[in-house]
């Protein structure tokens, strides 16, 4: 299959509108062709196109920041002698001296098909910022390796954030280019808007269900997403930022596990499967130490569980429901130990006035349902299937594939 990059690279047709152009890209360090040559110099190898700047999201264009809510600056890209911007440092949205560097911003982006990945978050900013500057946006697209399935609570109204650019659910399904349709529509932006399609994506398609598993090399995203099984699991292991449970940041295997000192795991995994065994399928569960070398429980052995999703034997694409298996966790442990200190309060991405939880989650409603002792897992279900069945008739015009 071909991405984006490679299509607009192989094409000179494709390329053709921006003669003339100032042109700048939006990347980060999975930003690369198949032969693993960085998006930005693969376009400073063309001689039709005018490469003016670039930008980059959290983490940085090249990769510079391990942790989360760690600033990048601004800088001189030394091989190529523009200007890099960065879109999380002193600034999350352009300003009017950025959008003035370009005419046609290509946007570049790896998601992991998630609400709270930030780069959605960018990519709606940078839209506005073109509607209002005249500028226009291309966005060079990629594969959902989470895949098409939809799941979680829809963000409510007055909960958008950095980590909740609208109101989609946890699992939104779409890709970069569709994504970048549905905002549009969603804000009623005007502006100039392409997709270079990808050639021969086939989400629904095994092993990968997304991601195109033996075709391509994996490259993070971001610091902490090394792998696919990390990717599925991600949009319910994200909300373990939000407690006081490590997520493995410090392991090799962060966003796969989740634990603490002061845990039954054993006991957890029998009490989830108690509670509610249909949200535990599609996957295995596997009792486990750790020992986070930072972050959380540094240093402190840890009993926690890992969710596995590689083995094809086991993996079931559309039964696996990380969000609920998540939140099941949640909802075990609180049974468990009624006081147990599980809502981490601290600043979160630049909130400091609302619990991390629920700007994960796009309301108090995930946290709510956790606290609530004569609260059951249908409750909850009810609630997230309004939501899901609404996104997925919502997004369907959108979908390119």
């Amino acid at each position: 299959m071909l991405f984006g990059i490679e299509r607009f690279l192989q094409s000179p047709e494709l390329r053709a509108p921006l003669a003339g152009r100032r042109v700048a890209l939006l990347a980060h360090p999975a930003s690369v062709t198949r032969d693993l040559t960085h998006s930005l110099d693969a376009l400073a190898s063309l001689p039709d196109v005018r490469l003016s700047a670039a930008f980059g999201p959290q983490h940085g264009l090249r990769g510079d920041k391990q942790d989360n809510m760690v600033e990048s600056p601004d800088f001189i890209d030394p091989r190529h002698g523009i200007p890099v911007f960065s879109l999380y440092g002193e600034v999350r949205r352009p300003t009017d001296a950025m959008m003035d560097s370009f005419d046609v911003l290509l946007v570049d982006l790896q998601d992991l098909g998630c609400r709270i990945y930030t780069f959605i978050t960018t990519l709606r900013y940078v839209l506005e910022a073109a509607a209002r500057h005249g500028k226009a946006v291309w966005v060079l697209d990629r594969p959902n390796p989470a895949g098409r399935p939809v799941e979680g609570l829809t963000l409510r109204p007055g909960w958008e954030s950095f980590v909740g650019a609208g109101p989609m659910p946890m699992r939104h399904g779409m890709t970069m280019g569709e994504l970048g349709h549905w905002f549009i529509a969603h804000l009623g932006l005007d502006l100039e808007y392409q997709v270079i399609r990808m050639e021969g994506w086939q989400p629904d398609e095994g092993p990968g269900f997304g991601w195109p598993l033996l075709e391509r090399s994996w490259v993070n995203p971001s610091p902490n997403a090394p792998n696919l099984s990390m990717a599925r699991a991600y949009a319910g292991t994200v909300m373990l930022e939000g407690t006081t449970l490590s997520e493995g940041r410090g392991t090799t295997r962060p966003l796969e596990l989740f634990g603490a000192p002061d845990i039954d795991a054993r006991r957890l995994m029998a009490d989830m499967q108690r509670l509610a065994p249909q949200w535990l399928m599609g996957c295995r569960l596997r009792e486990c130490w750790f020992e986070p070398t930072f972050h959380k429980h540094v240093g402190q052995l840890c009993a926690g569980i890992q969710i596995h999703v590689d083995d094809p034997g086991y993996y079931q694409h559309q039964a696996f429901m990380p969000w609920r298996l998540q939140s099941l966790a949640f909802k075990a442990l609180r049974l468990q130990q009624p006081d147990y200190p599980l809502w981490r309060d601290f600043p979160y991405e630049y909130e400091h006035d609302r619990l991390a939880i629920d700007l994960i989650n796009g309301s108090p409603l995930l946290r709510e349902w956790v606290d609530d002792a004569k609260a059951c897992p249908g409750d909850l279900d009810t609630l997230a299937l309004t939501d899901e069945q609404a996104w997925s008739e919502e997004r369907q015009q959108y979908l390119l594939y």
